[in-house]
Order: C-alpha cells, then sequence, then structure tokens
C-alpha cells in the first residue's frame, strides 16, 4: 500500500474524537472492521498511543494490541494475570515528531556490547549483544504500511540508565503523511462523528 492509499483509506475511516484530559482521543473504524484508536498530546500534537483491535476468528471483539506507547499506561488489566519481573527487559515504543524511538530497559550492559543493525532484505531492526544475554528483532509498522525502505543511516541508538534508546528518523513520506493526517484529526469536533463519504479509487 502506498502512501496516499493508506491516507486515503484513513481518511475514509469512521472516526470518533474525544478531548479529555489534556489528550486528543480518535478511533478510526475500518471498512474491513478493523479498529485504531490514537491519542495526541493536545498541546504538542505529539502521538502518544497507537493501538489496534481486529475481529476475533469468530467475529467478536479481540484485544487491543499497542503499536506506540506504554503498555501498562493505556490498559493496565491487559495481561494483568501475565505480570513480567521488574528485572526483564522492557521494550516499548513512544515517538518524537520527527523520530521513530524504541526504548528497552533493564539492561545493565555498556554501550560498546550492544549493536543495533538495519536488515533491509528482512525490513527489520536488529538488536544483540556480544555477550549473547539479549536479542531483538522488529519492525517499523509505519514503514511497512507504506512500503518505503528501511535506510542504515536513519538509525542511532544510545545507552542512559540501564535503557537502550534506538532512534530512527521518519523519511519525508511519513513526515507529510502525518502532517496531513493530524490536519484531518483536528478538523473533527470533540465527541462528534465525522463519516466520510468516499468513492473507491
Amino acid at each position: 500500500m502506498a502512501v496516499e492509499s493508506w491516507l486515503q483509506m484513513l481518511k475514509c475511516s469512521k472516526k470518533t474524537a474525544l478531548i479529555h484530559d489534556g489528550k486528543r482521543k480518535i478511533h478510526y473504524l475500518f471498512t474491513d472492521g478493523k479498529e485504531m484508536a490514537e491519542e495526541y498530546d493536545f498541546n504538542t500534537d505529539v502521538l502518544l498511543v497507537r493501538k489496534w483491535r481486529h475481529k476475533s476468528t469468530l467475529g467478536g471483539q479481540g484485544q487491543w494490541r499497542i503499536e506506540i506507547g506504554e503498555h501498562f499506561a493505556v490498559d493496565s488489566s491487559l495481561d494483568a494475570e501475565i505480570k513480567e519481573s521488574g528485572s526483564n527487559p522492557l521494550f516499548t515504543r513512544t515517538d518524537t515528531k520527527t523520530q521513530f524511538q524504541w526504548r528497552i530497559r533493564n539492561l545493565p550492559y555498556p554501550k560498546d556490547v550492544f549493536s543495533v543493525s538495519v536488515e533491509p532484505p528482512e525490513r527489520c531492526i536488529i538488536v544483540k549483544t556480544s555477550n549473547k544475554k539479549y536479542y531483538k528483532k522488529f519492525s517499523i509498522a509505519d514503514l511497512d504500511r507504506v512500503q518505503l525502505p528501511l535506510n542504515s543511516d536513519d538509525l542511532s541508538f544510545t545507552l542512559a540508565n540501564n535503557t537502550l534508546i534506538i532512534t530512527y528518523k521518519k523519511p519525508k513520506e511519513i513526515l507529510t503523511l502525518e502532517q496531513e493526517l493530524l490536519k484531518e484529526v483536528k478538523k473533527l469536533k470533540g465527541t462528534s462523528e465525522d463519516d466520510v463519504d468516499c468513492k473507491t479509487q
């Protein structure tokens, strides 16, 4: 799906907006039944949370799957039974306006132990340690959705307080897309629904 197709799909979805607690919350319902929910900081317009829900195989509501944001900040009841140990590495994505950003907490190793690389054929980023204590492979959903290539030059990482911070510069196509979407989002009234009658392309 190209950038224009994804933007069109977002514009054509049924959207509901709610402004609450300093956040602009948008719920998208797509024609195929998938749902996406986003939360923006009302003052800075930074995207804080994005989560997805698909229909279950029996047609019921599936669980929300978090793409951006802290898991516990969105819904502490999610996976309440399966609590992770406080010392296990904790992987979260928290973007800025110009960068995709991931944090992996509880990694008590020096920076020179880490290797973070882009694997273009697999469309993913790989994090590993030379002491073989940690390995993680993840993709950038935003780039996958619009089929943009990954570029090693846009990737960097740093380490602070046992937290590995991985940063990937957003391509200009994504920045433009996000600005367009924000314009659409800001047109929505506080708690009203906005149905767009779209002609199929």
